[in-house]
């Protein structure tokens, strides 16, 4: 979970630099892929982690 949100942060931080910052707009661009790829990783693990409950 520390990950998760550390990588968002990181996404967030470069999307603010890369959108207020003149000529940095791959910055933006890394910042958005870096946040999906983070969101899609989460996502994976929360679904791997739901199948391995029992049913009862």
């Amino acid at each position: 979970m520390v990950l998760f949100l550390s990588f968002a942060l990181v996404a967030v931080i470069l999307g603010i630099i890369g959108a207020t910052a003149g000529g940095l707009g791959y910055l933006l661009i890394v910042g958005i892929v870096i946040l999906v790829a983070d969101v899609v990783f989460a996502s994976l693990r929360l679904s791997r982690r739901a199948r391995r409950r029992p049913l009862r």
